[in-house]
């Protein structure tokens, strides 16, 4: 989905079995490399703190070692401490460096900055390796916990215990800035949960209706939808044919012949040009180059202008013509549908493996306690019905184990509502921005839920966006939507 600024993707001439956006999550994760302003930095280093392996179990004794980094370079004595959760993807100090919104707040406030790598992602490994058995102490909970324990540690340490404390985060760290408010009030006195899906669902069919409705806002209109439903329509009656077939091999790249007899092959299939619009909704016009981000002169208006593009031939070559522009946008040589291919790639252990980059980590924590799936099960959206519920639900079993089935998620995701709230969470002193365009505000606080319960609803953007810099093209009410914030910001801090 994580600092979730919120996207990175990693981009070498090659073919991947894994998505290049999966389950809402970029291949190589959220977090890449800032550009820095001009002014002198001086590079915060690598620190670690040791932590419990299982803080539910006194009984187990094993610890590990946490990054995380310190920026006291805006900080005046007696100032706030912000604190920076890192989500499912690696940290890099230059976040303490850039000029991103949280670190103007904390130039404004006199802030000491931190920033905290989740456990499982970068370079934080509790476990010898990624293995189904030691993912059992991947959880929000445990994450949380560990996040307790820091804030208690470096609180001492730096003696800024009765400093007031603020939490940041995105997507899935936004809910962690939250749930640190709620589940340690006497921790952290406020929080800014961005982009934050705070309700656990396991079919996330919402996901496609908002990028239905985002396309439709597109200079193309309606259209654009209309067109995918018919590219849609045509792929299922030539995957009947072995001339079809050879069709959609060669007009969408695909790297080996097509068998329709293959479901799993023909739902991922679908499952991966479909995500083609996913990604650029899910981040469209963020100020992505910002961090290094590939792609971010591709927005739904590209996608749209290309699906209505008469001279590129039917909705069918023009969604293939889509398809082509992200094979070359991320360097991919082909578009590999192989399921099994897929599989054993998120099968691997190592801490060296790609799939070990983040990708198994954040879809393990899908199939556990959070779901998500966004599926094709809606039957208003226009990329048919061809990856349901089951499709996801049968990855969970063949990259972890047949136990990790639809009644035990059901019964985590239940669990996680009841743990935190879900949309009806109880709390004080957090604010949840939200853009219109993110599909991820389904799931989200889109309107107050008391005075000290605020939403943000940010029309016309998209991911994480009031967490990047500025841009002079930045709409008004995602500048104000800055503005609010760092004001709400203040009142906790006084």
């Amino acid at each position: 989905m994580g600092y979730l600024l919120c996207v990175f993707l990693t981009v070498l001439p090659s073919v991947f079995s894994l998505p290049y956006f999966m389950n809402g999550r970029p291949r190589g994760g959220m977090v890449g490399v800032p550009v820095l302003s001009e002014r002198p930095h001086t590079e915060p280093q690598e620190q670690w703190i040791s932590q419990r392996l299982d803080h539910y179990n006194d009984a187990d004794l094993r610890t590990w070692q946490q990054r995380y980094y310190i920026d006291d370079s805006h900080y005046i004595a007696g100032g706030p401490v912000f604190l920076n959760i890192g989500g499912e993807g690696p940290l890099n100090s230059k976040w303490l460096m850039a000029e991103t919104t949280w670190i103007q707040y904390a130039m404004k406030y006199g802030a000491l900055c931190l920033l905290v790598e989740h456990r499982y992602y970068g370079k934080s490994h509790p476990t010898v390796d990624v293995s189904t058995d030691s993912l059992q102490y991947l959880s929000s909970e445990q994450a949380l916990a560990d996040l307790a324990y820091f804030r208690n540690y470096i609180g001492e340490k730096l003696n800024i215990t009765n400093n007031k404390w603020i939490a940041f985060g995105g997507s899935y760290s936004g809910n962690l800035a939250a749930w640190f408010r709620i589940k340690y009030p006497h921790l952290v006195d406020g929080a800014v949960a961005t982009s934050a899906p705070v309700l656990a669902k396991l079919n996330f069919t919402e996901y496609l209706e908002v990028v239905r409705d985002s396309l439709a806002s597109s200079k193309a209109g309606e259209a654009c939808n209309k067109n995918i439903q018919a590219a849609v329509i045509d792929m299922q009656k030539k995957l009947q044919t072995t001339e079809g077939e050879k069709l959609l091999q060669n007009i969408f790249q695909v790297c080996g012949p097509i068998n329709s007899t293959e479901l799993k092959d023909v739902q991922n299939f679908h499952s991966l040009v479909s995500g083609n619009f996913e990604g650029v909704v899910q981040y469209n016009r963020d100020n992505r180059e910002f961090e290094g981000a590939v792609g971010t002169n591709i927005t739904l208006d590209t996608l749209c202008d290309i699906m209505v593009d008469e001279s590129i031939g039917d909705p069918l070559h023009r969604y293939a013509a889509v398809n082509t522009l992200m094979l070359q946008t991320y360097q991919t040589k082909c578009l590999d549908i192989s399921y099994d291919n897929m599989i054993q790639e998120m099968r691997q252990n190592s801490w060296n493996s790609s799939a070990a980059e983040g990708g198994k980590q954040w879809v393990y924590q899908t199939c556990t306690e959070f779901g998500y799936y966004q599926t094709s099960d809606a039957i208003n959206q226009p990329f048919g019905h061809n990856f349901p519920l089951s499709f996801s639900l049968q990855q969970c079993q063949d990259i972890y184990g047949k136990q990790f089935n639809q009644t035990t998620l059901t019964a985590g995701i239940k669990s996680t509502n009841t743990n935190y709230g879900g949309l009806g969470l109880k709390t004080n002193n957090v604010v949840f921005p939200n853009g219109s365009i993110d599909p991820w505000h389904a799931l989200g606080i889109t309107q107050d839920v008391s005075q000290s319960v605020t939403a943000i609803y940010i029309k016309g953007t998209a991911h994480c966006a009031n967490m990047y810099p500025e841009k002079a093209d930045d709409l008004p009410q995602l500048k104000q939507a800055r503005k609010t914030i760092e004001i709400l910001i203040g009142k906790w801090i006084q």
